[in-house]
């Protein structure tokens, strides 16, 4: 029991720790180039834009592939 409270004791100091260094740069440098909302939202529009063109070249090939095989 006491050996699972010391490894619960560690984790929690670790973390904390890890956790205010990470406050503390945050603070000093306010401007860390993360990514913004914008450019999720445009990746993620990009995305889906790509597999619907994809998918409808799909659909196409295959409608007209089989309406060609039988020639």
């Amino acid at each position: 029991m006491k050996h699972t409270a010391a490894r619960t004791y560690r984790a929690v100091h670790w973390l904390s720790t890890r956790l205010q260094e990470s406050l503390d740069e945050a603070s000093r440098r306010p401007d860390r180039g993360d990514v913004s909302t914008t450019t999720v939202i445009i990746w993620v529009a990009a995305v889906t834009g790509a597999v619907l063109i994809a998918g409808t070249i799909t659909v196409v090939i295959v409608k007209y592939n089989t309406m060609l095989s039988g020639l």
